[in-house]
């Protein structure tokens, strides 16, 4: 496989630096050519088990090769090779995240960003999840390693946000397939997509993108410094701190337990926590002390309780 061709650099002019994220069906790894930053690439590596799922992500990235909130493929090929102990693998490279993805950036910057940079984050995936929907693709596996971070071109901004991971999306029409109702990370999947399904019936169990609002509410709290515990077959989000009311206006909004009842992406771009411009809303002090948010149907927390964020 020497010599084979990367948009104009050749393979073997790449070498490993790093891994970034290993995930469900593989990893993803950074490509650097010594001599030119601005050509080095990400290479995302699965096993022929999984190739699928490494093509229905490259299918993806072409689809929305224009898309500026979405990672752009390098090359329009699945590429094929075995290792050395004689295993199939199977790859394809992707635009070079030089900054790491949002799960890098939360950790660098403490277990917590500012309100604004979350402001600023959510309103870019909330960009890049508006162009999957528009077209009828659903993420399925939103979280914030599959949130890719480059260099702003933005003056005075540090940063923009693409989205990825997209090996695990589903396009064009919604469905019930049972065989589609557990993919992504257990933190992040809504209700309907776990062993909570059970609840739910009809038009709820389509995967559709109420999928995703719900992981963005997830991700949301998640740079808010959230911490997630399984407790039995539930998870619990505990976040301390200063946290909005139009914050959390935000995530209660995403968390619906009813996926025909959430929000689209078009209302939630409307939210005040998103706005460009900070609203009142925003403007009116809110704190709490350790907080708890359970995501289990029937969880009632007694008004006052200051143990459980709800």
């Amino acid at each position: 496989m020497e010599g084979k061709v990367i948009g104009d650099l050749t393979e073997s002019s790449l070498k490993i630096v790093s891994v970034l994220d290993k995930g469900i069906y593989g990893s993803v790894s950074n490509n650097k050519n010594d001599s030119n930053l601005e050509k080095s690439y990400m290479k995302k590596t699965s096993t022929l088990k999984h190739s699928d799922n490494l093509e229905r992500e490259l299918k993806a990235m072409l689809h929305f090769h224009t898309n500026p909130f979405i990672v752009q493929a390098s090359c329009p090929h699945l590429h094929f090779e075995c290792n050395t102990k004689s295993a199939t693998l199977c790859y394809i490279y992707m635009e070079y995240a030089s900054l790491g993805n949002l799960d890098k950036m939360i950790s660098d910057a403490g277990g917590r960003l500012p309100e604004y940079s979350v402001r600023r984050a959510t309103r870019m995936i909330l960009q890049g999840l508006k162009a999957l929907h528009s077209e009828g693709y659903v993420h399925c596996d939103l979280k914030p390693s599959n949130v890719f971070v480059f260099p702003s071109n933005t003056p005075g901004e540090p940063w923009d946000l693409k989205l990825t991971g997209l090996g695990l999306s589903k396009g064009k029409e919604p469905t019930m397939d049972s065989s589609l109702s557990f993919p992504g990370t257990l933190e992040y999947m809504p209700p309907e997509a776990t062993a909570e399904r059970y609840r739910f019936s009809g038009p709820d169990l389509l995967v559709g993108p109420a999928r995703d609002i719900w992981s963005l509410g997830r991700t949301v709290l998640k740079m808010f410094g959230g911490v997630p515990h399984e407790m039995g077959n539930c998870i619990a989000w505990r976040i301390e701190g200063y946290l909005s009311p139009a914050a959390q206006d935000f995530w209660r909004q995403c968390r619906t337990w009813r996926p025909t009842d959430r929000p689209t992406v078009d209302k939630l771009l409307d939210h005040p926590f998103v706005a460009e411009k900070l609203s009142s809303f925003l403007e009116v002090p809110f704190f709490h002390r350790k907080g708890y948010y359970k995501m289990c149907e029937g969880f009632n927390p007694k008004p006052g309780d200051i143990n459980w964020l709800f």
